[in-house]
């Protein structure tokens, strides 16, 4: 066995990749501070092909260093806007269809292993805060909260590492 080289891997170009079919899922970014974790962001939004990121509140937008040194040019071929307000980027994905979903540890949240995504409709999952989580106002207008088991002494996954997971299984659900 050998590891592949990366022209053996078939990977999209940017252009392809801009054109090519997205799994129908957008991704909220609601305030987060690190450029480290918005670089992965768009690293992992790349990966599993979503639609777009939307960068709320002080989240920080492309063209940044930082963000670059992580997402290692994903942020290049990955959609996204920014928008100043979480609660209006979720209003307005509602108003266009999207379910949205926060992953928070919350009062009657569903547990991601039981969570069973609607193949005919568009979801956007929302990202809180490293330290404060998904903001109040905007878990009161998600449809649900989606909360990932965790088996030790943590009580939370980094934020960008969070996303690795959700999308995974997600789209896992789409392609089964």
């Amino acid at each position: 066995m050998r590891k592949l080289r990366v022209e053996e891997m078939g990977r999209l170009t940017v252009e392809e990749f801009k054109d090519a079919e997205k799994f129908p899922f957008v991704v909220v970014l609601d305030n987060i501070r690190s450029l480290a974790n918005v670089g992965s962001f768009f690293r992992t939004a790349d990966a599993f092909r979503a639609e777009k990121i939307i960068l709320c509140g002080y989240t920080q937008s492309p063209p940044h260093r930082e963000i670059t040194r992580s997402a290692i040019g994903a942020e290049l071929s990955v959609a996204w806007e920014k928008n100043e307000s979480a609660v209006d980027a979720v209003r307005q994905l509602k108003a266009e269809g999207y379910e949205i979903w926060c992953v928070e540890q919350a009062e009657g949240s569903v547990m991601l292993q039981n969570f069973v995504p609607h193949t005919e409709k568009p979801y956007a999952f929302v990202f809180g805060n490293e330290v404060e989580g998904v903001a109040d106002e905007v878990i009161s207008v998600a449809d649900g909260c989606l909360e990932i088991p965790q088996f030790g002494t943590k009580h939370s996954f980094n934020v960008s590492v969070s996303a690795g997971i959700v999308f995974w299984e997600y789209v896992r659900k789409n392609i089964t």
